[in-house]
């Protein structure tokens, strides 16, 4: 194999590990993982994420090389655009379900002949499941990893793919690009999943806060890139 090529494919592990931890990136996994409270399911989801995203520019470098396109810049825009919306979705799905599991009553209490009333907010009701389903909800993360595919630093790679010496290096670089998104967001995704995975069973209120958080930076990412791209 020749060294320029063996350094081109180093360099293309490097950046998809770079890519991995786009902000765009992080806001979407960290609404996913933020759902979770196990460490090994939050890692699965960012495996695959990289999985779906990999899948996505391998299909698309398939058209690239096959009929000798390129993407239009229209074509880029447009999936950034769905990405942002897709992110204020689940920034406003975390919150939804944040705020949902808080209720708030009014509660009467007597002091020295002095009747007082107060809210208190209960958080999180005391059910708790037995089984573990690993892949629930990879499915979701799967079609994530192929939006993002096509957007952004996805559409960066196309462009490095046709620059690659033959078909075989530049599949070639996909992989390894995706490998190296694929090794980042694994352990982002592990990273994001720890504070909720170390939470204690009880800790509804640190989970839901945690969730409020993770729920408002996705709708406010997603509404820059918006803005971004419209002042574009």
């Amino acid at each position: 194999m020749d060294a320029s090529l063996i350094a081109a494919l180093g360099l293309g592990f490097l950046l998809g590990l770079r890519h991995a931890m786009e902000a765009d990136h992080v806001a979407a996994m960290s609404t996913i993982v933020s759902q979770e409270r196990g460490f090994v399911r939050s890692c699965l989801r960012g495996t695959f994420w990289g999985i779906g995203h990999t899948l996505a520019l391998l299909a698309a470098g398939v058209v690239i090389i096959a009929f000798k396109l390129r993407i239009p810049p229209e074509v880029e825009r447009g999936v950034e655009a769905v990405i942002a919306l897709v992110l204020v979705g689940l920034g406003g799905h975390v919150l939804l379900r944040a705020i949902g599991a808080a209720s708030v009553h009014r509660h009467e209490h007597t002091h020295d002949g002095v009747t007082h009333q107060h809210l208190h907010v209960h958080v999180g009701a005391g059910h708790s499941h037995a089984h573990v389903h690993l892949l629930t909800g990879t499915r979701r993360s799967l079609l994530l990893g192929l939006l993002h595919g096509l957007g952004g630093g996805g559409a960066l790679v196309l462009v490095v793919m046709t620059t690659m010496p033959s078909p075989a290096a530049a599949f070639l670089y996909i992989l390894v690009f995706g490998l190296g998104s694929t090794a980042g967001m694994l352990v982002l995704s592990g990273l994001i999943g720890l504070p909720f995975a170390l939470l204690a069973p009880g800790s509804f209120r640190a989970a839901t806060a945690l969730q409020i958080v993770v729920g408002v930076v996705s709708v406010l990412i997603g509404v820059l890139m918006l803005t971004g791209l419209h002042a574009a």
